[in-house]
This record gives C-alpha cells, sequence and structure tokens, in this order.
C-alpha cells in the first residue's frame, strides 16, 4: 500500500506568488488613480462648460429684455443711459433691463441695473436692489467667470451701423440716454477656450 507524503510551498514559489500579486496590486492602484483623476478632470471641465453657459445666459437674457430707462447716478446730479457700454468706462456693460422675477411681491421694481465688471481676467455681475441707487444702498456682487482675457460688444443701430460703445456718437446726450440698440454681438474671449459669440436680438 503507498504512503501519500503532504508537500507544501517551496520558498521560491512563495517570493513568485508576492512577486505576481504585488505587481497586480500596483496595477490595480495605477488604474484606479488614473480613474479618478479622469473623473476630476471632468468634473472641472463640466463646471468650466457650465460656468460659461450661466454667463453667456446672464448676458444674453439681460440685453434681450434691455429697457429704455435710464437710471440716477450714485450723487443724484445726473442720469445714466440706460444702456451703457464704453471704453472709458471701469465696467464692460451697463444696463437696465426687465425680467427680475419677484415671487414674494416685494415692494420693488421687476427692473434691474445690471453692471458687469471684469478686474483681473475675473467677471463679476453687479447689481442693486433698486434703480436709483445711491452710496447708501450696497450692491450686490457675483464673480461669474474667471480666465476671460476680454469682453467685447457690437451694438447694432436702428440704421443698421455697428458701434462699439453705447450711445453711440451720434446719439450723445439726452436724447441717447433712453436709446437701445436693435441687436447686440457678445464677444467673449477665454483663456485656453478662444472666442465665443453671440447675436442677441434687443426686444423693442
Amino acid at each position: 500500500m503507498s504512503r501519500l507524503t503532504a508537500r507544501g510551498f517551496t520558498l521560491i514559489e512563495v517570493l513568485v506568488a508576492m512577486a505576481v500579486f504585488g505587481v497586480l496590486t500596483i496595477l490595480a492602484y495605477m488604474a484606479l488613480g488614473q480613474t479618478l483623476n479622469n473623473a476630476e478632470q471632468l468634473t472641472e471641465r463640466m463646471e468650466r462648460l457650465q460656468a460659461i453657459q450661466r454667463t453667456m445666459r446672464y448676458l444674453s437674457n439681460d440685453l434681450a429684455a434691455a429697457s429704455p430707462r435710464p437710471v440716477r447716478s450714485e450723487l443724484g446730479d445726473t442720469y445714466l443711459p440706460a444702456v451703457m457700454v464704453s471704453a472709458a468706462n471701469d465696467f464692460a456693460l451697463a444696463v437696465t433691463h426687465g425680467g427680475w422675477n419677484n415671487p414674494a411681491g416685494l415692494p420693488r421694481s421687476t427692473q434691474q441695473r445690471s453692471v458687469y465688471l471684469l478686474e483681473d481676467d475675473k467677471l463679476f455681475r453687479v447689481y442693486y436692489t433698486v434703480l436709483d441707487a445711491t452710496y447708501s444702498n450696497d450692491a450686490i456682487s457675483t464673480q461669474i467667470l474667471d480666465g476671460v482675457e476680454s469682453l467685447e460688444f457690437r451694438l447694432v443701430q436702428d440704421s443698421g451701423e455697428t458701434s462699439t460703445q453705447w450711445p453711440p456718437l451720434n446719439a450723445q446726450g439726452a436724447s441717447g440716454q433712453r436709446l437701445r440698440p436693435r441687436a447686440v454681438e457678445i464677444v467673449l474671449t477665454l483663456e485656453g477656450e478662444g472666442e465665443i459669440r453671440r447675436i442677441i436680438e434687443v426686444a423693442s
């Protein structure tokens, strides 16, 4: 009758198995790390695209609903045009517009004055809770986009001529304070994205 003998793993076999397990573990961690890195990059990209879309929506909605309502300056001694675009200003755009929802029924206008400021490659949207703001009214400022190289506007007059400032030179003074463009081309240049253009028709 034959006798069976138990045989264990040799030291070489154990070392080889450990080495194979170690290599597989490293490969698994590398794959997991790459997956997490790709997911993070995808999340950042999605957030960037959402910020760009939100910015264009703000600009488009505010310009499309532009109102011919000038506002008083903070000192109250002069009026500012309903729509203002000029390289001489500290802001890219100032516009009085409708469409400010009031679901709570607060005692305020449904029109709003929005100002777009470009500072250190960051775009801010600033507004007040009143149209004719004074120094006692606090502005509400929100950064809506970063990495902005430039924000330009090409505004179409009733004659069909295009101007890069508003009111146009041929409509300065009191006559131009209520003037609105017929359409506006927004040219937003972003770092790493290039130019984004959109043409907005202003409601009559």
